[in-house]
């Protein structure tokens, strides 16, 4: 017999309801992290809302283990602040706990109200100052912006308002003009078949919006630039049979927000993320994951294989921080990012990543940038911009200590064989956490604490009985 749609959508809806997810901050159990603790009702996109919340506070993942178990899941991720620190301000803990229990992300209250513009196409020298320039000549006014580039393609979401108003643009002739002229700026590429411009009152949140318009532009089949920091990114896939899952390993250089973008790619492929396990040693990452395609089968063909490792090494690259990183905080008036820009572009300078935000009219931008061919900048060159731009204004700023994490006394690092890594790694984690484990089987409806004590047991070389007895007391 199998069960209506409809009556499976509202038992969905029903186990939700009696197991909404459960958030706490733990900052004793390690000594140089602080662990987020999830667990609750399993809904497909609960594990990317909530690394898309930690990553919108600009925490590190240092380590983090992801399970999902029939209708259930517990999400452990080990987080500092960018320096490394464990965290100790307790607005920001109590934020983390209240916005992972409801696995809620709240975009920026900046860009509520605003025009949406999204664009992709060819990217070359200049192209930035070409789109603002355009817009200041328009009377649009820019409060937030981000753009990548890679493979020599450009992708990038900006918010405007009218100049005139200060709220969003509502003359259906202006936005069609906004978009036809950055159309013809756009098409200045070789390939104007593949450029796209998009006017929207849609917000999305930015990341994610990036990577989508990224994934659909095809970057990932493009001509590769050569790269010096990160042509050492290893994605290898293979398929535990055993399981019902493919086993991805993915080697790379550590930075933020990697899992995010990992993790965000998967699920707009349309898989789910089953088990997961990240290490960090130093600056170097691996990640491993059990996936199943959304319609339950592991990825089944050698060309499929190929199209993830490619989608995911794409994913990894778009937000690598090539060049130098200038900031500039300056009063925002009308024209100031075409300024920078053209400056930029007349000292021969190229913007590979930008990161532009407003708040109380003082504009906080940031810009990577290199020379024309993707060498670093020559230091005397960026001295002449400050100069001309004004030294107090635009700085050079290092890179956050990104890297200076103390290994753990109390992690074991996660195993690399595809069959038994997630288990071993789920094992020491469960181990150090048996009381909470202990909570939640006994909280559990019968079916499902019968499933839990398997798979855990299962982890301990134990017998059902003998996990029951010697553990939990049930």
């Amino acid at each position: 017999m199998e069960w209506p749609a409809d009556y499976l959508d509202e038992y969905e809806k029903l186990v939700a309801r009696l197991s909404p997810p459960s958030a706490r901050v733990d900052n004793a159990g390690c000594a140089n992290a602080t662990r987020v603790i999830i667990d609750g009702a399993r809904k497909h996109g609960t594990l990317l809302e909530a690394i898309q919340i930690l990553a919108y506070l600009d925490l590190l993942i240092k380590k983090a283990y992801v399970s999902f178990d029939g209708r259930w899941f517990i999400h452990v991720f080990h987080v500092t602040d960018l320096d490394g620190n464990k965290l100790s301000d307790n607005s920001v803990i109590n934020y983390i706990e209240e916005s992972l229990s409801k696995i809620e992300f709240v975009s920026s209250k900046s860009i509520e109200g605003l025009t949406t513009l999204e664009l992709t196409g060819s990217d070359r020298v200049g192209l930035l100052w070409e789109i603002f320039t355009v817009l200041s000549d328009l009377q649009v006014n820019v409060v937030e912006s981000k753009a990548w580039t890679h493979n020599g393609r450009i992708a990038s979401l900006i918010y405007v308002k009218d100049c005139d108003s200060g709220l969003r643009i509502q003359d259906e002739s202006k936005t069609a003009m906004i978009e036809t002229q950055l159309r013809d700026v756009l098409k200045g590429g070789n390939d104007i078949s593949s450029v796209k411009t998009l006017v929207s009152i849609k917000v999305t949140p930015t990341e994610r919006r990036l990577h989508q318009m990224m994934f659909g532009d095809r970057d990932y089949e493009q001509k590769p630039i050569i790269r010096t920091n990160w042509d050492s990114s290893i994605v290898l896939i293979q398929n535990c049979l055993e399981r019902g899952y493919s086993g991805i390993n993915v080697y790379c250089k550590d930075r933020a927000r990697l899992l995010f973008d990992v993790v965000c790619t998967l699920t707009d492929m349309n898989y789910v993320v089953s088990h997961a396990a990240l290490n960090t040693t130093g600056d170097t990452a691996h990640m491993e994951f059990f996936v199943k395609n959304i319609n339950g089968v592991p990825i089944n063909s050698e060309a499929e294989k190929q199209f993830v490792m490619l989608c995911l090494r794409a994913a990894i690259e778009r937000r690598a921080s090539e060049g130098v990183r200038l900031e500039l905080r300056a009063e925002d008036k009308p024209g100031l990012l075409a300024q920078v820009m053209k400056t930029f572009r007349e000292y021969g300078l190229n913007v590979t990543r930008a990161e532009i935000s407003t708040t109380c009219d003082i504009g906080r931008n940031i810009f990577y940038v290199t020379d024309t061919v993707g060498n670093a900048a020559d230091t005397k060159i960026i001295e002449l911009i400050r100069q001309k731009i004004g030294p107090g204004n635009l700085k050079v700023k290092e890179l956050p200590l990104t890297y200076q994490y103390k290994a753990e006394t109390c992690d074991d690092p996660p195993s690399t064989s595809c069959n038994g890594a997630f288990f071993t790694s789920l094992g020491n984690l469960v181990k150090r956490n048996l009381h909470y484990v202990g909570s939640l089987i006994r909280s559990s409806s019968g079916t499902i604490k019968s499933q839990i004590v398997s798979a855990v047991s299962s982890v301990f070389t134990l017998s059902t009985e003998a996990f029951r007895t010697c553990f939990l007391g049930i």
